[in-house]
């Protein structure tokens, strides 16, 4: 593999913006930032000319159900298809999430994330499982399948831990049993998160001071605020250390909410989401959720109730909302779906910025702020507009 040089672009740097800088990749590694005036001179390199647009980190998402037409849950093997697709939005790492499903569901999304189908394909990297129940409470079930969900239960829960590719819990912790299990799995390394839950204030801190540090798709699936009783939402917005995932599509959370999630979390802690199912990159008609029929009319997908089942958001466009709907600098939409989540995962020093020593996963966005290439660890996955050149 060839070290990669990409030129004259505007970077998005930790706390800064560099223009017409430079950045040198060797293998997955960014090996060299600067000016792009001092670029180490390497014929073997292949040279990109970013023309002055801007350079981030690769987008990473934590909650992903599938896409353009593939259900993870029903089909876990599809993981590998569907990250290949994924860097056309600007996401170079991600969390299949599986969601609450019959005995032993679970089990073979592990073994598929286990069992990558080839090394040569340029993919967005799987770093590990978003198990989103099956321990939610039925009152906020959402358009998980009631008859699939269960007490809290350390048996299950034994096999699971980031060496297993179980990397985030989603659990309810007023649930008999949920306390002491998340400390089990903290411990382990997961990171468990509040969600799906009815949980009063003082049952969601008591779960946070269990080991919980996340919450789930904020204000969905989650009993509402109230002054008297600010339920888990107010203990998530209050917990300064913890992140919140935020679906900022317009339809999942209001603009307004989105402003004040931001007010009260900011680009240090609030991490966007897609939650998108098999309906992202394709347009209307029926598709699966665990399967459950969902009908998408191109702007949200719902049961036929009318429950909300994911969403259609690619997470590039999460970024371009956030910043829209709040005012926000590009830079810091940017950050809550990289920065952000790699903190959440534990992984800032390797994911989610432009240093050296981290991962060359790339995104060139244009002047609209679409994207116009994507890198995977160095290596060139999509590009819209040829810019690349061999000398």
């Amino acid at each position: 593999m060839r070290p990669l040089l990409i030129r004259n672009a505007t970077l998005l740097l930790p706390g800064a913006r560099q223009s017409s800088g430079a950045l040198r990749a060797e293998g997955d590694t960014i090996t060299w930032i600067g000016p792009t005036e001092a670029a180490p001179a390497d014929p073997t390199a292949v040279v990109f000319d970013a023309g002055g647009q801007l350079l981030s980190p690769g987008l990473i998402d934590l909650q992903l159900n599938g896409a353009f037409g593939r259900d993870f849950t029903a089909e876990p093997a599809a993981v590998w298809p569907v990250a290949a697709q994924l860097p056309r939005f600007g996401v170079t790492a991600f969390l299949p999430t599986i969601i609450t499903a019959p005995p032993g569901a679970m089990e073979a999304a592990q073994a598929a994330l286990a069992q990558p189908p080839d090394k040569d394909t340029i993919r967005a990297q799987p770093l590990g499982l978003h198990l989103e129940g099956p321990f939610l409470n039925p009152a906020r079930r959402g358009a998980h399948p009631p008859e699939h969900l269960r007490a809290p239960d350390p048996t299950p829960a034994a096999a699971w831990s980031p060496a297993t590719g179980v990397r985030l819990v989603t659990l309810a912790p007023e649930l008999p049993g949920a306390l002491p299990l998340i400390e089990t799995l903290a411990a382990r390394g997961v990171v468990v998160s509040l969600g799906h839950t009815d949980a009063a204030y003082a049952q969601a801190q008591a779960g946070l001071a269990a080991g919980a540090r996340y919450g789930t798709h904020l204000f969905n699936a989650m009993a509402p605020f109230s002054h008297r009783e600010p339920g888990v939402i107010g203990a998530l917005l209050e917990a300064a250390p913890v992140a919140v995932g935020l679906i900022a599509d317009g339809v999942h959370v209001h603009p307004s909410a989105v402003r004040l999630a931001w007010r009260a979390k900011g680009p240090d802690h609030l991490c966007l989401v897609s939650d998108a199912m098999a309906g992202l990159g394709l347009g209307a008609g029926r598709y699966q959720l665990g399967g459950r029929e969902v009908l998408v009319d191109g702007n949200a997908a719902r049961l036929a109730d009318g429950t909300l089942a994911g969403s259609l958001l690619s997470l590039d466009e999460a970024v371009r909302r956030l910043q829209r709907f709040t005012g926000c600098d590009f830079a810091d939409a940017v950050a809550a779906a990289s920065a952000v989540p790699a903190a959440v995962l534990g992984l800032p020093e390797r994911y989610g910025r432009l240093a050296e020593g981290a991962r060359a996963d790339l995104v060139l966005w244009t002047a609209e702020r679409q994207v116009a290439a994507t890198w995977v660890g160095g290596r060139l996955a999509c590009q819209r507009a040829p810019r690349q050149t061999a000398p």
